[in-house]
C-alpha cells in the first residue's frame, strides 16, 4: 500500500517515512504545496498525510483541490494547530481524519489502517475474493484453510488485485501501486509478468478459486 507525505519539516518527514517503510508501506513525499498537487494529480495513494502549513500554500487549499479532482485517496491532516475550528474545517472540506502534532507513531499507524480499512475493505479487518482471504494488518493470506506464503511484492500485488477484482489493471498502474511512483523511469515492465507467473503458480498449488487473466496489450485482471 502506498502513502504520500506532504510535509515540509524534514525531521518529521524522515521519521514518519522510516516508520511506515518498516511497516511495509511504499512511501512517497512532497515538501511543498505544488509538488504535492503534482503527485496527487499524477498518481493514486492509499492514504495522504497532509500538513496544513506548507511553504508555498495551504494544506486546506490542497485538500480542496483533491476534492475538485474527485480523487478518492483518503486524507489525514497533520497539523500543529489543534483548534476545534481547524478540525471542523478540515473534516467539512473532506478530510478523513485529523491528527495534531506532536503525535505518537502508533496512533498515526492506527489511523492510517482505519482509513484504509474504510476505503479498501468496507471497514472489515480482512478482505476476500473467492476462497482467498487476506489479513492486511498481519500481511497474511489464506487459501481455504491453508496459509499462502508470499514474498513482499507478491503479497502487495495480490492485495492490489483483490481490492480491484475482475477489473483490468494496466501494467503501469500495477507498477506504480506496488513499486512506487518512480517506476515510470524503468526501461521495461516485463518484471510484472514474472511476478504474476510466480503468484499464479503458488495460488494454483493451493487450489485457489481465482486466476490472473492477461488482457493483450493492456495488463491483467483477477478472475
Amino acid at each position: 500500500m502506498k502513502i504520500l507525505i506532504v510535509e515540509d519539516e524534514p525531521e518529521l518527514k524522515n521519521t514518519v517515512q522510516t516508520f511506515l517503510e518498516a511497516e511495509h508501506f511504499i512511501v512517497e513525499f512532497a515538501l511543498t504545496y505544488h509538488a504535492g498537487l503534482e503527485k496527487i494529480i499524477s498518481y493514486e495513494y492509499d492514504c495522504i498525510l497532509l500538513d496544513i502549513m506548507l511553504p508555498d500554500g495551504s494544506g486546506m487549499d490542497l485538500l480542496r483541490e483533491i476534492k475538485k479532482l474527485h480523487k478518492k485517496d483518503p486524507v489525514i491532516i497533520l497539523s500543529a494547530k489543534d483548534s476545534v475550528d481547524d478540525k471542523v474545517a478540515g473534516l467539512e472540506i473532506g478530510a478523513d481524519d485529523y491528527l495534531a502534532k506532536p503525535f505518537h507513531l502508533a496512533e498515526l499507524m492506527a489511523r492510517i489502517r482505519s482509513v484504509i480499512r474504510r476505503k479498501n475493505q468496507d471497514g472489515e479487518n480482512t478482505i476476500s475474493y473467492k476462497n482467498i482471504v487476506i489479513d492486511p494488518e498481519n500481511r497474511t493470506v489464506k487459501v481455504g484453510n491453508e496459509d499462502l506464503i508470499l514474498n513482499r511484492k507478491e503479497y502487495d500485488l495480490l492485495y492490489y488485485f483483490v481490492i480491484h477484482p475482475e477489473k483490468t489493471l494496466q501494467k503501469t498502474t500495477l507498477a506504480e501501486a506496488i513499486w512506487g511512483d518512480y517506476i515510470d523511469q524503468a526501461d521495461s515492465l516485463d518484471f510484472i509478468y514474472s511476478q504474476i507467473k510466480n503468484l499464479r503458480k503458488k495460488l494454483k498449488t493451493l487450489h485457489a478459486e481465482a486466476d490472473f487473466q492477461a488482457v493483450y496489450g493492456i495488463g491483467y485482471k483477477l478472475v
